[in-house]
């Protein structure tokens, strides 16, 4: 059973585990904690293979290339935390959906006991958690994979009595396999997995140098924000309008200023 714990207090447990965060007085460092978590930030992970509910084989990495993707890490034999956890994911997945659209990332979540998470376990657990989404993989991998991805991601898990400590993370990774970001807690605000995704969705390698579609993604870019009081993101136009009046006035006076120099010169000439 998850054992639930302040996040600072449990990053910093859980980095003594793997990085020797412990100081000489047996004391655990937060900030050296964090400080790890964090070292994973724009490291590229490995293509390391895992099997889905179905048993096929998934690359990590190039099955999602092109786009970018969240990864969760749970242990299925939880069942407070882990469940808790994937639950309100799933909730700012879908939120994160209708802002940015359906097919616009992948999430991925992956078993990290590998005695027990199988890929019926996984399946299993899915279902409890009314997870019906096609582009979420439920996985699970070797330990020797486990590890490497793990680490890759700034993860650290150890057993305990009463299953696994471990932090609760969901990391953020852009198109070409790097961790974007890490979203910490059980639960947490919206935009905190929002905001990176939308980044990531709404600048497209594939709309450099093209004017029109750069121009929309910008347009989407800026233009949907979180409102608090609904708790949602919508498309906020009001932006763009003040940018669109603003460009026109100036256009105007421009043209204005333009029309004047020219009318002078025309004077002068018949002078």
């Amino acid at each position: 059973m998850c054992k639930a714990l302040t996040i600072i207090v449990f990053i910093a447990a859980l980095l003594s585990a793997q990085d020797s965060g412990a100081t000489e007085s047996g004391r655990y460092d937060a900030d050296q904690a964090l400080k790890f978590s964090q070292q994973a930030v724009g490291r590229v992970i490995g293509d390391y293979e895992l099997l889905d509910r179905q048993g096929r084989v998934i690359r990590l990495r190039s099955d999602h290339a092109g786009r970018p993707f969240v990864v969760s890490m749970i242990f299925t034999s939880c069942h407070h935390v882990c469940p808790t956890t994937t639950k309100h994911l799933a909730k700012a997945v879908a939120a994160a959906r209708d802002a940015l659209g359906a097919d616009s990332f992948d999430v991925v979540t992956i078993g990290f006991d590998v005695a027990n998470d199988t890929p019926e376990a996984m399946a299993a657990f899915a279902r409890r958690q009314g997870i019906d989404d096609d582009h979420w993989r439920f996985l699970n991998a070797s330990p020797e994979n486990i590890d490497k991805i793990s680490a890759d991601l700034g993860f650290i898990f150890f057993p305990t009595p009463r299953g696994f400590d471990h932090i609760n993370q969901s990391s953020v990774i852009d198109r070409d396999g790097s961790v974007y970001s890490q979203v910490y807690g059980v639960s947490f605000e919206l935009p905190w997995l929002v905001e990176p995704l939308k980044d990531l969705v709404f600048n497209r390698p594939s709309s450099a140098g093209h004017l029109f579609a750069g121009l929309i993604d910008k347009v989407k870019l800026f233009c949907t924000v979180y409102d608090p009081t609904t708790g949602r993101y919508r498309f906020d136009n009001s932006l763009f309008m003040q940018v669109f009046v603003g460009a026109t006035t100036v256009l105007a006076i421009i043209y204005f200023l333009f029309r004047e120099i020219l009318a002078a010169r025309r004077a002068k000439r018949r002078e």
